[in-house]
């Protein structure tokens, strides 16, 4: 599967749910049906917890992008959510902001497979932090 997190952003304030996002991109060849992915967050090395089931989900074409709003769409006390040309946005409903502190993991699973795992890092261009390299 290629599911790639492409950015985190949090808001300025915590209580603008709908300036808080995540974007997803299909990398693949094929089209993606999110229907029963799992959002999950946590710290490194702790079990982490999930958000919510996006259900029913979107499907996502080759080479196109997906922005997961954590607020609500109709809440306007809650920010005005980005709008962006050939991207569709997908309001998640949550109460409270996911992206609190810098080294949060954030994965999006289908089931007990992860399909994409992204650090939160704030000072980040794109809210992700670097894959650290590893030693063979």
């Amino acid at each position: 599967m290629s599911l790639v997190v492409r950015s985190l952003h949090r808001p300025e304030k915590p209580e603008l749910l709908n300036e808080e996002w995540i974007v997803l991109e299909n990398t693949g060849p094929g089209v993606l049906a999110s229907g029963g992915w799992t959002i999950e967050v946590g710290n490194r090395g702790f079990r982490p917890h999930p958000l919510g089931t996006l259900q029913p989900g979107f499907v996502m074409q080759p080479g196109e992008k997906v922005r997961l709003i954590t607020g609500t769409a109709s809440k306007k006390a809650q920010g005005t959510p980005a709008v962006e040309e050939g991207m569709k946005n997908y309001h998640l409903f949550l109460r409270e902001p996911v992206l609190k502190k810098a080294g949060l993991v954030v994965q999006v699973k289908l089931k007990q497979l992860t399909l994409a795992t992204v650090t939160f890092d704030p000072d980040a261009e794109n809210g992700i932090a670097p894959v650290a390299a590893t030693k063979a």
